[in-house]
C-alpha cells in the first residue's frame, strides 16, 4: 500500500509540474504577443505570404467556379481552332515552297558548277564595299606582278567547293554529330531540299540529301521524314502550342563493301569452357556517325514509353530536323559565310541574360524564404 501511495504522490507532482510549465509558456506567449515589434513582424509575414492561383480559386463561391469551368470549355474550343489555323499554315508553306524551289534549284547550279551567274546575278554591294575594293585593287596589283614574274595563274575551281560541308562545320548543332570519317562523305553532298506532305495527307515534311557519285554508297538521295501532329492532347488540351514532331522515319543506306561508317569491327577473345582453348572472333558494333541520322529511334506505337536516353536522343533528332527545315535550307548561304551564325549567337546571348536575371531573382527569393523560416523576422 505504501508503494502505491508513493506512486500516486509522484504522479500528482508530475501533473502539477506540467501545469506549472504550461502556465509559464502561456505567460511567455502573452508577453511575446504584447510586443509591438513582434506583432508587426508577424503581420508583415502574413501580408507577404505567397498566394497561389489555385489557393485563390478555392476561396471563390461555387457560382463563380462554375463560370470559370465554362471559360475552360471555351479555351479548349480555341485550342482546336488554333490547330486548324496551323494546318492552313502548313498548306501555305507547301504553296510557297513551290515558289522558292526555282531559286533553290539555281542555287544548286551555282554551288555544283552546273551554271555560272551572270554579271547582274553576281552583283552584290556589301557594307564594307570600299574596303573590299581597296583590298581587291591591292590583290590585282599583286597578281599582275606575279604574272609578270612568271607565276602560275590563279586556279578557278568548279562551283563552290565544300559548300554544304562547310555549313556542317560552321553550325555547332551539326558539327557535334559529324565524326572525322564522315567528313570525306559530306564533301560529296550537293543539295538539301525540304518537301511538305501533299494536301489531304497527314502533316509531315521530308528532308532530301542529294549526293554526287562517291566511293561510300550507291544512293543518290538520302531521305528523312518527320511526322507532325497539330491537335490538342485530349488529356491536356491547354498544353497545345502548335504543331509538334511526333515521329520520324529514315532510309536504308546502300553502303559499298567496307565503307559503312555507322558500324565498326572489333576483335574479341573467347575461351572454350571445356578445352580451355582461346579463339579470336570479330563482330560489328554501332559506331558514332552523322549518318546514324538516317536510322532514327522509332517511337513505339503500342503506348510503351521510351527510356530516358532514347527520349533525349529523339528530342535532339527532332530539333536537328526542325533546324534543317526552318534555318539551314532557307538561309544556306548565310550559314556558309557565318552571317546567320552571328545572328543566332546574338539572340542566344539575350536569352541567357534574361535567364541569368531570373536565376538571381529566384535565388534571392529562396534566401529570404530560408531566412524567415529560421526565425530572423
Amino acid at each position: 500500500m505504501a508503494d502505491n501511495s508513493k506512486t500516486e504522490d509522484a504522479a500528482s507532482d508530475s501533473v502539477e509540474a506540467a501545469k506549472g510549465t504550461g502556465d509559464k509558456k502561456e505567460k511567455l506567449a502573452d508577453q511575446v504577443m504584447q510586443n509591438p515589434q513582434v506583432l508587426a513582424a508577424l503581420q508583415d509575414r502574413l501580408d507577404n505570404a505567397p498566394h497561389t492561383p489555385s489557393s485563390y480559386i478555392e476561396t471563390l463561391p461555387k457560382a463563380v467556379k462554375r463560370r470559370i469551368d465554362a471559360l475552360k470549355q471555351l479555351q479548349v474550343k480555341c485550342a482546336h481552332i488554333e490547330a486548324k489555323f496551323y494546318e492552313e499554315v502548313h498548306d501555305l508553306e507547301r504553296k510557297y515552297a513551290a515558289l522558292y524551289q526555282p531559286l533553290f534549284d539555281k542555287r544548286r547550279d551555282f554551288i555544283t558548277g552546273g551554271a555560272e551567274p551572270t554579271e547582274a546575278e553576281a552583283e552584290w554591294h556589301s557594307e564594307n564595299e570600299e574596303e573590299e575594293k581597296l583590298a581587291g585593287d591591292v590583290k590585282n596589283k599583286v597578281v599582275i606582278e606575279e604574272k609578270e614574274a612568271g607565276a602560275a595563274e590563279e586556279t578557278n575551281p568548279k562551283g563552290i567547293p565544300d559548300f554544304w560541308f562547310t555549313i556542317f562545320r560552321n553550325v555547332d548543332m551539326l558539327s557535334e554529330l559529324v565524326q572525322e570519317y564522315d567528313e570525306p562523305i559530306l564533301k560529296h553532298l550537293q543539295d538539301i531540299k525540304v518537301k511538305f506532305s501533299e494536301p489531304g495527307q497527314p502533316m509531315s515534311f521530308t528532308l532530301e540529301f542529294y549526293f554526287e557519285p562517291n566511293d561510300y554508297f550507291t544512293n543518290s538521295i538520302l531521305t528523312k521524314t518527320y511526322k507532325m501532329k497539330s491537335e490538342p492532347d485530349k488529356t491536356d488540351p491547354f498544353s497545345f502550342e502548335g504543331p509538334e514532331i511526333v515521329d520520324c522515319e529514315g532510309c536504308t543506306i546502300d553502303w559499298k563493301k567496307g565503307k559503312n561508317v555507322t558500324v565498326k569491327t572489333i576483335k574479341k577473345k573467347q575461351k572454350h569452357k571445356g578445352r580451355g582453348t582461346v579463339r579470336t572472333i570479330t563482330k560489328q558494333v554501332p559506331n558514332d556517325s552523322f549518318f546514324n541520322f538516317f536510322s532514327p529511334i522509332k517511337v513505339s506505337g503500342d503506348g510503351e514509353s521510351l527510356d530516358e536516353d532514347s527520349e533525349c536522343t529523339l528530342a535532339i533528332d527532332f530539333e536537328v530536323g526542325h533546324f534543317f527545315r526552318e534555318r539551314i535550307v532557307p538561309r544556306a548561304v548565310l550559314y556558309f559565310t557565318g552571317e546567320a551564325i552571328e545572328d543566332d549567337d546574338n539572340f542566344e546571348e539575350g536569352e541567357e541574360g534574361e535567364e541569368e536575371v531570373s536565376k538571381i531573382l529566384f535565388n534571392l527569393l529562396v534566401t529570404f524564404s530560408l531566412w524567415g523560416k529560421q526565425g530572423n523576422i
